[in-house]
């Protein structure tokens, strides 16, 4: 019995962690894509959610996956959750990088997650956090800052204080969209609400695209073939296949658990969020 019990937890930890090690090449990809291709922060958000639920839906297209989609009330409440949820987390987490810094911006909205995931817990529970759980989070923000907080990179004409509340509504997006999408749907597993999510994101995402420096019908869509091939891998690994591996992981991990794996994008991207400003 302990057997049976003790292999998804595993297969659970390794999908989480399997997801915040390539959301935490997503940020170099970004970055790269939006300097060679010269596109706003809106404009590659816009691409790597459309990207990523195109990769999705192909996947969910070659295994069968589209004939039995569920077309039921709550099915389509919890895509239409997930697509609005990974919309505010993107918009709100680059807005903040336009008002602070990338380091700033990254440590505050990731480093938020967890916390507000364990007083959602709380809350829900009526009682405090574990003292496990409390230590856990206190480690994991406390390297988290060792490996990102740069207070330098602050400074400047942005508002800090309203950037920092932006990234706090990034980080509080992030949290309900892990406390929301554990709950099982009937006929959603983790690939649909993966694809259909990110279309309905970055469907929601699209009219900032003219807020951006780059207008509709002046090369929106580059065609170097090394700005293509950032474009295919920021939709297909950090986006479409962490995602999948986080919403599956999640299924059979506690929501706090899930919520400290999104810290894994702090040590992956650590050598290049501070020069990125």
């Amino acid at each position: 019995m302990s057997t049976t019990t003790a292999t998804p937890s595993r297969a659970a930890s390794a999908s989480l962690v399997t997801a915040g090690i390539l959301w935490g090449t997503g940020g170099l990809a970004g970055a790269l894509l939006a300097e060679r291709a010269e596109l706003s922060s809106a404009a590659v958000a816009v691409c790597r959610l459309a990207l990523g639920g195109a990769f999705a839906v192909l996947l969910l297209g070659c295994t069968g996956g589209l004939r039995a989609l569920p077309r039921t009330r709550d099915a389509m409440r919890r895509l239409l959750v997930a697509g609005v949820l990974l919309a505010l987390y993107q918009a709100c987490y680059f807005a903040a990088v336009s008002l602070t810094s990338v380091s700033v911006a990254t440590m505050t909205t990731i480093g938020s997650v967890p916390v507000f995931v364990a007083l959602a817990g709380a809350v829900q529970e009526r009682r405090p956090p574990s003292p496990a759980t409390t230590l856990s989070v206190l480690c994991a923000l406390l390297g988290l800052a060792l490996l990102t907080w740069s207070p330098g990179e602050a400074a400047g004409d942005g508002n800090v204080v309203l950037g920092i509340g932006c990234a706090l509504a990034s980080g509080a997006s992030f949290a309900a969209l892990t406390l929301v999408t554990r709950r099982p749907v009937a006929g959603l597993d983790p690939l649909r609400t993966t694809a259909f999510g990110c279309v309905v994101g970055a469907v929601l995402l699209t009219p900032l695209l003219v807020l951006g420096p780059t207008p509709f019908g002046e090369g929106v869509w580059p065609v170097g073939l090394d700005v293509v091939a950032l474009a295919m891998y920021l939709g297909a690994v950090p986006t479409a296949l962490a995602y999948l591996a986080y919403f599956r992981g999640l299924a059979r991990s506690r929501p706090v658990v899930a919520a400290l794996s999104a810290l894994l994008v702090g040590a992956v991207a650590g050598s290049y969020v501070r020069p990125a400003r």
